[in-house]
């Protein structure tokens, strides 16, 4: 089958561009509201999008992202529901869509079932925050028979060895964390970052997304001269937060808004 994240960034890079991936928790504040607000993100200027799965004990994550995750499970959030929504809901953007998802999740609901319905459902990529690259290597197989591509993530502590591990499960984009630490809000970029990633590319051969810590254009606008791809979370989350009282149609309008200062910027 296609690898849609795959084909996204080598489009992508034929133009010259760099992809602008937006992660938003799926549930937050409520189902309904998140299919209202991804077609203003696609509108926004994402290349991508990430949604993130909630679960009850998120390690990579910082308070912004967790406190998301923790109102959805609070709304009564199920992964089998969420897949059976979207299912009905992909056509309102025709941009990839990427799952952040906790391997736990994966297990309990079962590999290969998971890697179907959730590509019957129009997911196109995975993000396993806790699944290391040398126990993943069962998931290869089934997840290429559904066209759902595998973007593995490396850090700054990872070594060569652990890259090309990596690298080889790989079939969409490797997400660089770009600190040490959680998700979150970060006032400037570590100083060494462009050569890491200079570093994981040359390693890898695979686009290379930065994420952790991007909030500021400016940022994203750096990371867009030695990167592929750009990953804004913990900021637009927060953004989402503080409009989804009033609606989520304003909601969408204002993190739509915010996401194309990021667009504007990298081009």
């Amino acid at each position: 089958m296609k690898n849609k994240v795959a084909e996204n960034f080598q489009e992508i890079k034929e133009r010259g561009g760099t992809a602008l991936i937006p992660f938003i928790m799926a549930g937050d504040p409520d189902l309904a509201a998140t299919f209202t607000i991804l077609p203003y993100l696609e509108k926004g200027g994402a290349d991508l999008i990430e949604l993130g799965v909630p679960f009850s004990d998120p390690l990579a994550d910082g308070p912004v992202i967790q406190e998301a995750a923790q109102r959805a499970l609070a709304k009564g959030f199920r992964l089998k529901t969420f897949l059976r929504v979207l299912a009905k809901n992909r056509g309102l953007v025709s941009i990839p869509i990427v799952l952040l998802v906790y391997y736990n999740l994966i297990y309990q609901y079962g590999p290969e079932r998971f890697l179907a319905e959730a590509a019957e459902a129009g997911v196109n990529g995975l993000i396993i925050p806790d699944l290391p690259p040398e126990e993943a290597g069962g998931l290869r197989v089934p997840a290429e028979k559904n066209g759902v591509a595998l973007n593995m993530l490396v850090a700054p502590t990872s070594s060569p060895q652990r890259i090309q591990t990596a690298a080889a499960l790989t079939t969409g984009f490797i997400y660089l964390v770009s600190v040490r630490g959680v998700t979150g809000e970060r006032p400037a970029l570590p100083p060494g970052l462009p050569e890491l990633a200079g570093r994981v590319k040359e390693l890898t051969g695979r686009p290379v997304a930065v994420g952790f810590g991007i909030s500021q254009p400016a940022q994203a606008r750096q990371i867009s001269s030695f990167a592929d791809g750009v990953i804004v979370g913990s900021a637009l989350v927060k953004k989402l937060a503080a409009n989804a009282c009033n609606s989520p149609v304003v909601a969408g309008e204002e993190g739509g808004a915010f996401l194309r200062g990021f667009r504007e910027a990298m081009v």
